[in-house]
Parts: C-alpha cells; sequence; structure tokens
C-alpha cells in the first residue's frame, strides 16, 4: 500500500482543506495517510518563511482562493474570526492523542480542525479549548496533564524538526516515497504519484 505524510498545523486554513480533500484522494488510491502534526511557527522561524496572512495583499488574496478551492472540492470553509489562534496547546493535544490513544486520533483531529474552519470557535480561549476536549470524552485533568507531558512536548519538537530538516517550508506538505509536493494546488501532483 503506498503511504502518505502529511505535515500539517491546525492554524493553516489550507491544512484544513488539504486533510478533507487528502483523504479522499487516499481513499481513491488505496494509500495510506501517515499523520505528521507539526508547529508551523517553529517550521517559519527556521526558514524564514512567514504566513501569507503577514502580507496584507496576499492575505486578501488567500481568503478568495480558499472558497475557490473550497468550492472545487465541495468542503465548506469559514475563516476563523479569531484568527491567529496560537496551535501550541492543540498541537500538544493531537500529539498527546496520537502517542497515548491512537484510536482516537481521527476523530479528535476532525473536531479541532471542525473548530478551527467549519465551526469555528475561539481556541486561544484554554475554557473553550477544554470545554471541547470535555465534548470529545476527555477529562480536564487528563488533557491539562497531556499539555505539561514532556514526552509529548518532545514529540512535536522531533516531528516540527524532521519537518524542517527534510525541507518543508510551510504547510500543508505531503510526501510520496521521498518526493516532497506543497500546498493545495500541488495535489494533482501527489495523485499522479500514487
Amino acid at each position: 500500500m503506498s503511504k502518505i505524510e502529511f505535515y500539517f498545523d491546525l492554524g493553516s486554513p489550507y491544512s484544513f482543506l488539504g486533510f478533507h480533500r487528502i483523504q479522499q484522494i487516499a481513499e481513491q488510491h488505496q494509500a495510506e495517510i501517515i499523520w505528521k502534526p507539526m508547529l508551523l511557527g517553529g517550521v517559519f522561524k527556521a526558514t524564514g518563511n512567514n504566513s501569507p496572512m503577514a502580507v496584507p495583499a496576499k492575505a486578501r488574496y488567500s481568503m478568495i482562493d480558499l472558497q475557490r478551492w473550497a468550492k472545487l472540492w465541495h468542503i465548506p470553509v469559514q475563516m476563523n474570526p479569531y484568527f491567529p489562534i496560537n496551535t501550541l496547546m492543540l498541537m500538544r493535544l493531537l500529539t498527546a492523542v496520537q502517542l497515548y490513544q491512537p484510536a482516537h486520533f481521527q476523530r479528535v483531529l476532525t473536531a479541532l480542525f471542525d473548530a478551527m474552519f467549519a465551526q469555528p470557535r475561539n481556541l486561544n480561549d484554554v475554557t473553550e479549548l477544554m470545554n471541547l476536549a470535555q465534548e470529545l470524552g476527555f477529562e480536564v485533568t487528563q488533557v491539562q496533564a497531556w499539555l505539561e507531558d514532556e514526552k509529548v512536548k518532545s514529540e512535536l519538537k522531533a516531528v516540527t524538526q524532521e519537518a524542517i530538516d527534510r525541507g518543508v517550508f510551510g504547510a500543508p506538505t505531503w510526501f510520496v516515497a521521498d518526493e516532497m509536493y506543497w500546498g493545495v494546488d500541488h495535489l494533482h501532483f501527489v495523485e499522479a504519484a500514487l
């Protein structure tokens, strides 16, 4: 079975679109997705890259572009009114679930992405994040412990460094057989590779 490695950050609206589209592609091509949650801020810092939202003209264009892709693929997307959201805690939570409760990873990933860009919530607010975690069936004390867990922190840093070492400079980024593809506008090349 072919494998698709997917590097992403929950704060990236293009990663949200890519998250939905790559699952369709993987199903069509009977490929396995290897989920690689990383800290996009760390990647930006290491590579000298910036969010498109940091450039006003690019930010305006990106909002139009996002809707074009969403319409093409029938993936409803809403820009989070609380954007930008610091995703450190979200990415730690996701990494913890991947490490300790992998059977729930896909469900949690979907819910977190939905809370960012489908039915946006203020995930900068720790109380709102804890409310979401409880809705997903997790105890607040468990989530708080995960957010400070050294193994979780180390794993998230390691995946982020791995991404940097492989040449990743933004999100979403995919690898198929060690070939890198960045951005939703390159997913047709991912399909061709599969």
